[in-house]
């Protein structure tokens, strides 16, 4: 008897699985690898409704991480985490620290070229947290999906 993809002697696997589906990369610390990062998120994502904003998002975290913390240095990494649920994507970036305070938006002047990146992910993100300390930090941004976002139907 043959059976379909996670089925096993009548069986579904979708028993035993999670919701909530999860990813991770490990980059090393250089400027390239952000690209790398991107990519592999737009790949993962591709026609989810949230891709194009979770791709940008890992791209400022990531650029964040190498240009700003212990991440940038030769031996430095940066971790991407990818957690997708139906109501929700998040991405989370960790880096290797180095840095005492915590990551927080500044004013740059109107011709700087950096400096807009966190605040760019805090426009975009429903909902951002930061943890860790100087020994590594972990940004979390969060997108609520279309699904989420729908109004509930009911009695009116």
């Amino acid at each position: 008897m043959a059976y379909g993809p996670y089925q096993h002697r009548g069986t579904c696997m979708h028993e035993y699985m999670s919701s909530v589906r999860a990813w991770g990369l490990t980059c090393p610390g250089f400027p390239e690898e952000i690209g790398r990062a991107r990519r592999w998120t737009r790949d993962i994502l591709s026609d989810h409704p949230c891709a194009k904003m979770a791709t940008l998002i890992v791209s400022e975290l990531s650029t964040n991480a190498v240009t700003h913390t212990a991440s940038g240095k030769p031996t430095g990494t940066f971790h991407v985490a990818l957690a997708l649920s139906a109501q929700v994507v998040a991405i989370s970036v960790t880096d290797a620290g180095g840095q005492p305070g915590k990551p927080h938006p500044i004013e740059p002047d109107q011709d700087a070229t950096h400096g807009r990146g966190l605040s760019i992910v805090m426009a975009l993100a429903n909902h951002l947290g930061i943890t860790g300390d100087e020994h590594g930090r972990t940004v979390t941004a969060e997108l609520l999906t279309p699904t989420a976002l729908a109004p509930q139907g009911g009695a009116g």
